[in-house]
């Protein structure tokens, strides 16, 4: 009964569009995180067809993202890390922040020889401090006894734009590592003492598969689609733990405030993966501003319905993402509903 109601909540929210579907009117363009770029164009896809409105999306990274919601420059904004009360205040208006789906942040590796990698906090940190030079370091072996390490240099790769991902990394190591939270801290762009950078998911990908003795961080869908080794991570319960969809999923189970703004990192769970987290989209809470029209508004409403459906929800998995869970979806779903148009509920 329940996965009706929702389905006719979704149904509902197409026929939201106005009837000249296709019209400049109802399309609809984002700009944002690269972590979430392979979901949502599956999911657009799916929306144009069906309601004949277009979605056009940047993937320029959770920074850019949050630059062109404040410039209003695009009907919605993306990001892997919610705004800070000091990034909501500068806004020109009150934002919401809608969670669509989850995956994590993974240390992918490329390392001859090497298919399995097994990192806790402490040597992260050495890593990306430069103090850890070469893959047969004694910390690294010591974690990794059952590996035959060579003695190829380290190279580190992190992301040259401001970036969601680096947001959510960093505050793991900031919140689990002392070393780190001093020497290199937390934030969208960080300066890193060692590495080279690269632009975007994507561009550190890349850049990993192509260079030997590389490691870096990136999102888990993308670690997956391109077939990179990936690191498995110590979590608080000192269990080292792969990603996969199911330890993502883990790391929901917490209490989540309404505005859904918090970090799922370090889970208490046992089966959570460490660097775990929701990505959002962002919108205006008034959608009457700079001329757009109610079409316009209903016509983003529709597509955050369609988002948040069980049928799009379901899709995540497909390409290794988690959905979004119980208490997430719930509060997403309050959160579009309170969307409104020259002071009227959408």
């Amino acid at each position: 009964m329940k996965k009706t109601i929702i389905s006719v909540m979704a149904l509902a929210g197409l026929m939201l569009l106005p009837s000249c579907k296709g019209s400049k009117d109802n399309n609809l363009s984002g700009a944002g995180a690269t972590f979430p770029e392979p979901y949502y164009k599956m999911i657009f896809k799916k929306f144009t067809e069906q309601t004949k409105a277009d979605v056009s999306y940047g993937a320029i990274g959770s920074g850019g993202g949050y630059r062109s919601l404040k410039d209003r420059t695009v009907d919605f904004g993306a990001s892997d890390v919610f705004l800070s009360e000091e990034e909501m205040n500068v806004l020109p208006a009150p934002a919401i922040h809608i969670p669509t789906t989850m995956g994590a942040v993974v240390l992918s590796f490329n390392i001859d020889g090497v298919d399995s990698l097994k990192l806790d906090s402490d040597l992260i940190s050495g890593i990306f401090l430069g103090t850890i030079k070469t893959w047969d370091d004694p910390a690294i072996a010591k974690e990794n006894a059952d590996v035959k390490l060579p003695s190829t240099p380290i190279t580190v790769v992190y992301r040259s734009d401001g970036s969601g991902s680096t947001a959510v990394f960093s505050q793991y190591m900031s919140k689990v590592n002392a070393e780190w939270k001093d020497k290199i801290g937390e934030g969208k762009s960080l300066n890193f003492p060692v590495g080279v950078s690269a632009k975007g998911n994507a561009g550190v990908a890349g850049l990993i598969a192509e260079t030997k003795g590389a490691i870096g961080y990136i999102g888990s869908e993308y670690a997956m689609a391109m077939n990179l080794k990936m690191a498995q991570l110590k979590n608080k319960s000192g269990r080292f733990i792969s990603v996969n969809t199911k330890s993502i999923s883990a790391a929901a189970n917490v209490n989540m405030p309404e505005d859904t703004r918090t970090f799922i990192t370090d889970s208490d769970n046992p089966d959570a993966y460490p660097i775990s987290t929701l990505t959002w989209i962002l919108v205006y809470k008034e959608q009457k501003y700079d001329g757009r029209s109610i079409d316009k508004a209903k016509s983003l409403k529709a597509l955050l319905q369609f988002i948040l459906s069980d049928e799009s929800q379901a899709l995540a998995p497909q390409i290794n993402y988690a959905p979004l869970s119980g208490v997430a979806l719930e509060k997403a779903r309050k959160a579009v509903e309170n969307m409104t148009y020259d002071g009227k509920k959408l």
